[in-house]
This record gives structure tokens, C-alpha cells and sequence, in this order.
């Protein structure tokens, strides 16, 4: 399985075109399965406001390269419009490419309750109607559960959250990943690692905040998150901090998704 880190510069779109081409090299049934050709969401994180949030130009880049490979519509959504408008994304309710959340009119959390080992939890009726989901997270430290990456990110999809932070969020993250909602749809995991935070996260905390430019992207999310958290270990390491073993804050949760059969720890990594 590979894991690919693809220098960004000017051009988001070419970026992530050039990581598209090389995942599904030799395969031209790929692009269609990975965006299907229905309903397309794309799971941000806005909750770090401007500074620190999944770039709307990402974002935006993505959901176009969807429709122009056989997508019908492209969602790019989190769970608030309030989060998303701070985060600079301008709500769009109507086109091929929309922008919305949870909160927006008419949607809201699907009344089915899905569960998982100890998860049970309403979904956003985006991630529940789509066809097919990527997460387009942010490289980010956590305070509980060491990193928050891509699978995490589908902790803006359930109206619960709260929940499942307990024990580093082990084994939480991947029983909410391995929900019937999620599970089914998830087709691509992409960290916007252009920026980030090493130390102090969630939040955004200008000190130990810094700009890797890149984004890393592939089809195994327990392999993407693996990579995302070695970064911040080797950011956190030329800052002089200690390691997440250190500060008691090891993400064991990448482990259990491993043990569940949701990705692998071992992969190649590709640079572009």
C-alpha cells in the first residue's frame, strides 16, 4: 500500500491530480471508484478557524477533479456553516459543487442509530445519502488522543462526539471509522499538511504551528494517519519537545484500526 506526499506549491489542483494519477496508475476504473458517479462528500475540519483548517482551495480543487472524472455532485462539508464560514469557505447551497453542513437547511442527523463495538451514534444525512466519502483532514496534535487526522475526522459526522475521548480515544476512533456510514462510503484518506500544529492541538497556537506544504494522500487511512503521525514526531523533535510516548499521549487507537482490519501500519511511501 502506498502513502503519498505531494509537494503542493501554487496549484492544488495539479497537486492533487498528480497524486490521483500515480494511485491509480495502470487502472482506469480507479478515479469512477474513488468519487463514484452519484454523490460525492468531502469531510473537512474547520474546527482550527483560517489558521489551521483544511483549505477551501484543497477542498474546492478536489471537488472539481470529481466532476470532471464522472462524479454527478461534489459536497464539501463539515458540521457547522459558522465553523465553515470562519474557516473561509463560502457556503454554497446550489451548483455541482456544494458546501455545506450539518446545520444547513434540510439537513441535520439521519434518525437511524449506527453502531460498532462501543459506538452507537446518528450520522449527518451528507455522510449517510453520499455514495462515496473522502476525508480531506488537517495535520494536527491532539490533546488526548496524541494526533487527529483522518480518521478522527469523522468525529464531525456524529452528533456525539463527546463521547468517545475516553482511554486517548482508544478504541473509539476506529469503531466510529468502522461504522456502516463510513465504512461503506470511505474511498480516499488526503491530509492537508500545507500547515500544522505539533504541539497544543487541537487548537490553533501559533508557536508550535508550522507549514510542512504538502499534502498526503492514499487508500489505506490507518497507513495515511501512521505517516501523519510520524511527521508530527519528527516536528515535535527539531522543536525539542518530548514525544507523544512521552507526554503519555501515544496514539494506540492506529493499532486497534490495524487489529480491526481497517489499514496497515507498514507501506511505501512515494514522494511527488
Amino acid at each position: 500500500m502506498k502513502v503519498l506526499v505531494i509537494r503542493v506549491g501554487r496549484d492544488p489542483e495539479a497537486a492533487l491530480m498528480k497524486g490521483l494519477r500515480e494511485l491509480c496508475r495502470g487502472d482506469k476504473g480507479c478515479l469512477r471508484t474513488l468519487f463514484s458517479s452519484g454523490s460525492l462528500a468531502i469531510k473537512v475540519n474547520t474546527l482550527g478557524g483560517k489558521p489551521l483548517s483544511s483549505s477551501p482551495e484543497i477542498a474546492l480543487s478536489l471537488g472539481k477533479l470529481a466532476l470532471q472524472n464522472g462524479a454527478g455532485e461534489a459536497i464539501v462539508w463539515d458540521r457547522s456553516e459558522w465553523e465553515m464560514k470562519r474557516a473561509g469557505y463560502r457556503i454554497r447551497r446550489r451548483g455541482k459543487i456544494k458546501v455545506l453542513a450539518t446545520d444547513s437547511p434540510r439537513m441535520g442527523y439521519w434518525d437511524e442509530l449506527f453502531s460498532y463495538g462501543e459506538v452507537g451514534s446518528l450520522f449527518s444525512k451528507i455522510q449517510v445519502f453520499a455514495d462515496a466519502s473522502i476525508s480531506l483532514a488537517i495535520l494536527k496534535d491532539h490533546d488526548i488522543a496524541g494526533v487527529t487526522l483522518s480518521m478522527k475526522n469523522y468525529y464531525g459526522a456524529i452528533h456525539n462526539p463527546n463521547k468517545y475521548h475516553d482511554d486517548g480515544c482508544d478504541p473509539f476512533i476506529p469503531q466510529v471509522f468502522a461504522t456502516k456510514p463510513i465504512s461503506s462510503l470511505h474511498t480516499l484518506s488526503i491530509i492537508d499538511a500545507t500547515r500544522a500544529q505539533f504541539h497544543r492541538g487541537p487548537s490553533y497556537h501559533p508557536r508550535w504551528f508550522a507549514k510542512p506544504g504538502f499534502i498526503i494522500m492514499g487508500q489505506d487511512p490507518v497507513a495515511v494517519d501512521h505517516f501523519g503521525w510520524k511527521l508530527i514526531e519528527r516536528l515535535r523533535s527539531k522543536a525539542g519537545l518530548p514525544s507523544l510516548k512521552q507526554e503519555k499521549r501515544f496514539p494506540h487507537w492506529l493499532a486497534t484500526a490495524e487489529k480491526m482490519g481497517l489499514g496497515k501500519t507498514r507501506y511505501q511511501v512515494v514522494e511527488l
